[in-house]
């Protein structure tokens, strides 16, 4: 039987790989990979965390489609960032990229 420890432990091994990729990537598209896998996992804890609450409350479903929400804006916002530059630098690593030097 699966239960609430199960659910909490693949989120939590989500946002640790997540973590982990947000700071050992040098490539800015990694980076916003490596975000995504960790709302996503706060995503699954709070699903599971409804899942386990009294019948008939939704609020973890109606959490997670926000921070789905925010994350899709997030994906947009941040690509169009990477976007703009890799046409001012032609690159996508964070750390080629100093923008108080002209």
């Amino acid at each position: 039987m699966i239960t609430l420890s199960h659910y909490l432990a693949l989120g939590a091994i989500l946002f640790i790989i997540g973590m982990f990729g947000v700071l050992t990537r040098r490539n800015a598209i990694g980076i916003l990979m490596s975000i995504e896998l960790m709302l996503n996992a706060v995503n699954l804890n709070f699903v599971a965390f409804s899942r386990y609450l009294p019948p008939g409350a939704l609020t973890g479903q109606v959490f997670a489609i926000f921070v789905i929400t925010v994350a899709a804006a997030e994906a947009a916002v941040g690509l169009a960032i990477v976007l703009g530059l890799f046409r001012n630098f032609r690159t996508v690593n964070v750390d080629e990229i100093n923008l108080m030097k002209w």
